[in-house]
Parts: structure tokens; sequence; C-alpha cells
């Protein structure tokens, strides 16, 4: 006899109330640690945001959070990409965002890929992201120095040094050297 297993059902309380000595991510029921990424990692996340970040707010587009914001998938599911981006058109009417949780996923999810990571996991949350209302990854190989480009769940794109990032009708406006991301400290 198969005896199914109860899954907890994490509250947005409970989920925020997590020790905040750690990065987690919902996913089926269970907690997934996210663990700690790196400095390399974090720093081209960090240029990102300010790069990305710049026009966002001075065009006024939308908002870019980080990867300690959490979004509900319609499975329960809670998703952290590296950089987010949620378009003002899904904020109408919103003067101060939630304490909680995004309902749905970015309009421009980022990840950036890290020596933890699976192809398999990385595969999952892009299959998850657009089915929640994502409209554009990146994801970003530090290592490799590539970014692949997503409209769907199969990548579209393959950005090497010489080309750019392009923020299309999602971030209109942003275009970034993929080189910049990767550039090596010069001082």
């Amino acid at each position: 006899m198969i005896v199914a297993s109860e899954q907890k059902i994490w509250t947005d309380e409970e989920f925020m109330a997590l020790p905040e000595d750690g990065r987690y991510e919902l996913v089926n029921g269970e907690l997934v640690s996210m663990g700690n990424s790196g400095m390399e990692h974090g720093y081209i996340a960090s240029n990102l945001i300010i790069f990305l970040g710049g026009l966002v707010r001075s065009q006024k587009l939308g908002v870019i959070c980080d990867s300690s914001t959490a979004f509900t998938m319609k499975t329960g599911n809670k998703r952290s990409p590296d950089v987010s981006f949620v378009a003002k058109e899904r904020l109408q009417g919103v003067k101060r965002l939630p304490k909680g949780y995004f309902q749905g996923s970015p309009d421009l999810a980022v990840e950036i890929l890290s020596p933890n990571n699976t192809v398999e996991e990385i595969h999952d949350k892009i299959v998850e992201y657009f089915d929640n209302g994502t409209r554009l990854v990146w994801v970003i190989h530090p290592d490799e120095q590539y970014v692949l480009v997503y409209h769907s769940p199969s990548p579209d794109r393959l950005l090497r040094l010489e080309d750019s990032l392009d923020g299309e009708e999602i971030v209109p406006g942003f275009s970034l050297a993929v080189a910049e991301l990767f550039e090596e400290l010069d001082f």
C-alpha cells in the first residue's frame, strides 16, 4: 500500500519568518536552500541591478528586485530569481509594494548560474516562470561568459561578449554590452 505523504502548506508569514542565515525557495512543498552564491555571482547581480535599475527608475517602467524577493507561483511554489523586474502595468493602483510576496512571476527573471546549480533545476525554474507570466528570462553563465535569452522554456539566443543584452519591449530602452557583465577589475 502506498501512502501519500502530506506536504506542509506554508503561509507567507511562516515563509518570511525563516531564519535570515539562508535564502530559500519553496518548491513542491519543500524548502530548498539556495545557499551562498559567492562574490562573483553577487557582483554580477549587483551590477545588473545598477544598470537595469537606473533606467527602470528614471523612466518609471516598474520595479527591480533582488534575490531576496520571492514570487508566489500558481502551484504555491515561491521562486526567487537573482534579479527580477515587474512592469508598471502589473502594478496599476498599487501605491506601496506588498510586504509579502508578489502573486505570479516577474516580467523579466534573471538567473546567474552558480557551481551548485543543475540544468534540471534551472530548466524547472524557467518553465515555472513562463507558466506564471514571465515574458523574458536571461540565464547568465559567469564561467563561460555568455547569456542565454528565453521567450519560452527553450532558449532563443546565445549572447557572447561581443553581443548586447536588450530589454526588448519588456524593459524598453535597456541595452548593455554582455562584456560589461564580465569585465575584469582594473583598479
